[in-house]
């Protein structure tokens, strides 16, 4: 299970939508399956279809939640035209096992947001709450 609160789930909401009409990304810091930051990235490949956080994004980011002493929540990007699932790109890009995958689709009003774990290219389900 991941848990956000309502105020992370709104800033990771308003990101995806300042990145229009490209997919936008970022990585969720927490403990315990509990969202403590959002911290928003720079999509290093900006499209409508992809994403991949910007290398310098990526070690800043990083270095700031392993000094904050947490980890690495869920690896997040969104989907402009399509459902919360992740695509076959978003599969073969998974590098991080520990992690959700924290995908926002912009296709409905309101938006979804839906969480998976994505594993030798096998997705399955996370239970997302929003507090």
């Amino acid at each position: 299970m991941v848990t956000i609160s309502r105020a992370i789930a709104d800033q990771i909401v308003a990101h995806a939508r300042e990145g229009l009409p490209d997919e936008a990304c970022g990585i969720v810091a927490g403990r315990d399956g509990t969202a403590t930051r959002f911290h928003p990235a720079v999509n290093g490949d900006p499209s409508p279809f992809r994403y991949s956080i910007e290398s310098r994004d990526l070690l800043r980011i990083v270095t700031a939640i392993d000094d904050a002493e947490e980890d690495v929540l869920a690896i997040y990007h969104s989907h402009t035209m399509s459902p919360a699932f992740p695509s076959r790109t978003d599969v073969d890009l998974a590098f991080w096992p520990d992690a959700a995958y924290l995908i926002v689709s912009l296709a409905s009003d309101p938006p979804d947001l839906k969480t998976f774990t994505i594993v030798d290219g096998r997705i399955a389900r996370r239970e997302l709450v929003i507090s």
